[in-house]
Order: structure tokens, then sequence, then C-alpha cells
């Protein structure tokens, strides 16, 4: 069995040398992007890819490991984020082999070619009321992490959760904010765990929820980066949005359970729906254009919290597509950046290229008319000076040299398979 360590740990190192480290602190900040995909009538991941590189989105987040996704990424340097759905916790849990078995299946056939840089297990598992679930929720991630080690992926490969901003008693004054009681005794360990492992704390902050249910008290300026700001009055730091305040109340929650330094947050869902019902105040293509314009910008200016500002705050926008088939009120439906048929729900400042060859739920031929992508771009021009137009093309040669590296990648990837599973009964059966 040593040897069949040794071998493992040196092919690995051949194998996943070009990969990026897990934590992202160190990483320029890029936007990332939801891609959900409760829906019924969207295009192929090809067309997904277009729009994506429209958006200059590198990070995607999914709520599986779908395959069909996964490989049609390979060699574009996206960085992904998977899921773990939560009926499979408690089996984690318990099963070490079930670990084992989830990463053989849904990880490594995929890595070199498709950058993984976390898994995150289960969805605001700790705001839910399930026993089982909550007390499944630390030993599956355990469970999992143990499963990347032996597979010598855990310097690559994140393993965490997200929370919604119900774990806390209270968000404002940011400084003040705190677990709720019932919650500390999994939150604590669970904190010790991403410390550890430098795995991020995630946290889906959406201020147009608290707009909704309180839009006579609540600054429709505020929550859409557009006002002045408030002050935590007892550290004097003003507040120009409530994204950032609701942020900064996760870090100080973190902080006064004793895992302040070591723990790195990020906004894992964001967005604002264009549409709702009448009861759902708003819920406007007009507001959601503001607000995740505005986030956007953020985003790329790199800013930082004004708790944190000298770190660049990750956030991924929800969602990429418009969900048909998602439950709820109907602003559920209406968070997508994009219709199914790649056409703006509203107008971003993006100009998206059309994916009219794509249509359907994914039978397109993977070709489109034009003869590059358009991709979004910054104030500058296309070679980073002069006022730009916001725009430049990706010509077929740069299209047909992405393809190029990623056949590359996938040849790599075949032949080290099939060493690693000459030597290792740990990463294959």
């Amino acid at each position: 069995m040593s040897l069949r360590l040794l071998l493992v740990a040196a092919f690995a190192a051949v194998l996943f040398p070009s990969l990026p480290a897990s934590s992202s602190a160190a990483a320029p900040a890029a936007l990332g992007i939801n891609y959900g995909q409760v829906a019924d009538n969207l295009p192929p991941p090809q067309a997904a890819a277009v729009l994506l590189r429209a958006l200059n989105a590198t990070r995607v987040k999914l709520y599986d490991a779908n395959a069909r996704i996964l490989t049609a990424f390979a060699g574009t340097g996206t960085d992904f984020t998977v899921g773990v759905p939560d009926n499979l916790l408690p089996r984690l849990a318990t099963d070490p082999s079930a670990a084992a078995s989830w990463v053989r299946a849904n990880i490594l056939p995929h890595v070199p070619s498709t950058t993984i840089t976390a898994v995150t297990v289960g969805n605001e598992v700790l705001t839910g009321t399930d026993p089982t679930m909550l007390r499944s929720l630390l030993p599956a991630m355990e469970s999992l992490h143990a499963a990347l080690a032996a597979c010598n992926l855990t310097s690559r490969v994140s393993v965490t959760t997200a929370h919604s901003l119900a774990v806390l008693s209270s968000s404002f004054p940011p400084s003040a904010a705190a677990f709720r009681r019932e919650v500390l005794p999994y939150m604590s360990p669970l904190l010790g765990f991403l410390a550890k492992t430098g795995a991020p704390f995630l946290v889906n902050a959406y201020p147009y929820f608290a707009y909704k249910a309180d839009p006579d008290q609540v600054d429709l300026s505020y929550v859409l980066f557009e006002a002045a700001g408030v002050v935590d009055p007892a550290t004097g730091l003003r507040y120009g949005n409530m994204l950032h305040a609701q942020v900064d109340a996760v870090r100080a929650a973190i902080s006064r359970a004793n895992y302040g330094k070591g723990v790195e947050i990020m906004v894992s869902e964001t967005g604002w729906p264009s549409r709702g019902d009448d009861d759902e105040a708003g819920a406007t293509p007009e507001n959601a254009a503001r607000y995740n314009g505005n986030l956007m910008r953020m985003v790329a200016e790199g800013k930082g919290t004004p708790a944190a500002p000298a770190e660049p705050l990750v956030v991924y926008v929800f969602a990429l597509f418009n969900e048909d088939q998602k439950p709820g009120p109907a602003s559920e439906r209406h968070y997508g950046l994009f219709k199914p048929d790649g056409t703006p729900a509203y107008d971003v400042g993006v100009k998206a290229p059309a994916i009219s060859g794509w249509k359907g739920s994914g039978n397109g031929n993977g070709t489109s008319g034009g003869t590059g992508l358009v991709v979004a771009q910054g104030p500058g021009g296309a070679d980073g000076v002069g006022p730009g137009t916001g725009y430049y093309t990706v010509s077929a040669a740069t299209a047909n040299k992405v393809k190029r590296r990623r056949r590359q990648c996938v040849e790599s990837l075949l032949v080290a398979a099939t060493v690693l599973a000459m030597v290792s009964g740990l990463c294959w059966p």
C-alpha cells in the first residue's frame, strides 16, 4: 500500500501541477455566475459559454456536478464550483466509500482539463429543521475532504457549504452581528474545519429580500448601490450598500466565534429578479439592471467591504438564465441575466452575442454564424489602452487555439488516468 501511495502522489503531482490553488485570496477579482438548470428550455453548455464570455465571467457555480457542462468547458480555464445535493449528505456522513465513489464519478473524470476548485456540500443546510441533515453536514464535508486527499486533490479542490443570512441572529449594525444560538453547536466546528482546510465561508446574500419585506422603510437606493450610505455606530465605518453590510455582519459573527482571521468570505449567491408577483415590491427589469449592473462594476473594480477593503470580494451572481421550472413566487423564475434563448432579460451594459443556433434544451450543433464571440471588455481598448468601445471580438484563430488546448488536455488526462488506474486502488476501484 505504501508503494501505491507514493506512486499515486508522484503521478498526481504530474497530473495536476497547473491547477490553481483552491484559495482565491491571492486570485484577481473575477465575476462569478450561478448556472442553475431548473428549466426545460435551456440552451446547451456551449451556448452558455458564449454568454459567460460576454459577461467576462470566469467563475461558475453549479448546484450539481453536471458532466455535460464540465466536459463542455474543458480547456477554457473557467473556474468551477460543483455541488453535492442535500439528499446525499446522510450517506456521505456515514459511509466513507460513498464519498470516494462520488469523487471518482464527479471530479476525477474532469480534472485537470476542467478547473474545479471547490465542492459545496448541500445548500443552506444549517437554516433547515431536519436534525439528521444538521448532524450530517460536517461529517459529510470531512468525508469528501478525505476522499479528495486520497487523490492528492485537497490543495486544489476545497470543500465548503453555502449559508443563508438566516444563520445570523441580527445583521445590523454589522459589528454587532452574531450567529443564532441554536446554530452555533453546528457552526463552530464547521468554522474550525474551514479554517483548518483553507476553504471559504459561503453566504447567499440578497438585499432584495430586505426591500421586498419592507419597501416603505428600506431605502431602495441603498440596496441598489446608489446611496450615500449608513454608518455603523460602533466602528464608524460607512456602508454605501446593503450587500457590504451583510457580508461584514457575517465577518463579525465569524470573529465572535473565534475563527475570524483564517476564513475568507465569498458571496455564493446574490441577485435581483426582473419580474415578480403583484405583492413582490421592486421586482422590475429597471431595478434588476441597476442592482446587477452596479454589482458587476464593483466586482470589476476589485472592491472589498468597509471592514476588509484590501480583500476583493468574490461574488457569484444569481443567475445565468431564467429558470421556468423553479417553484414559488414569480420572482423565483426571473432572476436570470438572460432568457433561455440567449437574449438579455434586461440591459446590464453587456453586448450579448446571438446564440440562435443553439436554441432548445441542448440539441444545438455548437456552431454559430458570425466571425467570433463578442466579449465584454473594460473601459480601455482591446489592448488595454485608449478609450475603446467596451467590447472586442475573439477571432476564429483564438477559438481554434482554445480547441487545441482542450484536445491536448483531454489526451494528457487519458494517459495519466490509465497509469493511475494501474497503480492506485484509492482513486479507482
